[in-house]
């Protein structure tokens, strides 16, 4: 980076309660509850993107991005 600064940032996924409307056929709203993504397979697979408490894909869940940036700004003013 310039001035001698180095930044690094690193990004966390969370998929959290499940979105999904079950009633949305009938013109209602119910959701069955589940509280958190947990992968029914091994990273890498068909079944890391479905859910093993509700069986619904992984997009149906809420993601949440935690943005960790770990910074070296010792140096970020110049002289001249």
């Amino acid at each position: 980076m310039a001035n001698g600064t180095a930044r690094k940032e690193t990004k966390v996924v969370h998929y959290r309660e499940c979105q999904r409307n079950h009633a949305a056929a009938i013109g209602g709203y119910a959701v069955d509850g589940c509280r958190e993504f947990m992968a029914l397979g091994a990273e890498g697979t068909a079944e890391a993107l479905v859910c093993a408490a509700c069986n619904c894909h992984r997009s149906f869940h809420r993601r949440e991005v935690e943005a960790d940036c770990d910074c070296d700004c010792s140096s970020t003013t110049t002289s001249g």
